[in-house]
């Protein structure tokens, strides 16, 4: 199975869905049965999934052929690293606003010298054990994919200096947050959106970096891609779910029509 940053390092464009509220490994192992989709995030900003729910989870989506990363808040040192250690091949940081916060998440992510990250190398991407310490170390800081998420107006006016941070892999644009922040909550397609928009895909073509979305319909979504977005997060699990029933219901309109 190929990662989602070596897909991203040879140009691909890739595709993945979020999990979160309805957290379960068949449903993972159906995405992958499916097909169409190369990564799946796991969300530990809104959710509060414990560690083991993102060991079974990483070790399904690997059983499935996708790569995953997870989302957290910038707040807590250990969850990244134990992120990380749960076999996740990354991480995104949710409502990062600075450059200064965006070097903060390296420090978390990688190991001496490009940051202080605790060295335990008992979890799943040391091989639980199997590899020396100085092997687990570059391995890590080679492989592990850092995300920075773009929610908000002060984000999107350092957002040259943010993807210019060593270590900083991609941005993602996080439209209903920074929509709301811009105060056109909801209108993707603002002019405020729009603009935003470009100066990120127009920092990240400077940094020589791509950049990530929620996209919100095709139409957003091929917006997206003409300014230079390669990773694609068209669902969740809860559109999912919310896709099947109205599918159903859709097929079956004299049982769901109205009484």
């Amino acid at each position: 199975m190929d990662s989602l940053k070596t897909r991203l390092a040879r140009g691909e464009s890739v595709n993945v869905c979020a999990l979160g509220r309805v957290f379960h490994y068949n449903l993972i192992q159906m995405l992958g049965v499916h097909g169409g989709f190369q990564g799946v995030w796991f969300d530990m900003e809104h959710v509060g999934n414990s560690i083991e729910n993102l060991e079974i989870g990483t070790t399904a989506a690997r059983a499935a052929g996708l790569d995953s990363f997870v989302r957290l808040a910038p707040t807590d040192y250990a969850a990244f690293s134990r992120s990380l250690e749960c076999g996740a091949s990354g991480v995104m940081a949710a409502q990062v606003r600075s450059a200064q916060e965006a070097e903060q998440i390296v420090r978390w992510c990688k190991f001496y010298p490009l940051g202080n990250r605790g060295l335990n190398n008992g979890g799943y991407d040391a091989g639980f054990g199997k590899l020396g310490l100085a092997e687990y170390c570059e391995k890590a800081n080679r492989e592990t994919l850092v995300i920075v998420q773009i929610e908000t107006a002060d984000a999107v006016a350092d957002c040259e200096a943010i993807a210019a941070v060593p270590g900083v892999d991609m941005l993602f644009m996080g439209p209903a947050d920074l929509s709301q922040n811009l105060g056109v909550a909801g209108d993707f397609f603002n002019p405020k959106c729009i603009a935003a928009m470009d100066q990120i895909s127009a920092a990240c073509a400077r940094a020589g970096k791509t950049w990530g979305v929620v996209t919100v319909n095709q139409q957003y979504a091929n917006l997206c891609r003409e300014k230079g977005c390669r990773m694609f997060s068209p669902a969740n699990d809860v559109k999912l779910i919310n896709a099947g029933i109205n599918a159903i219901k859709q097929g079956y309109p004299d049982l769901f029509g109205a009484k």
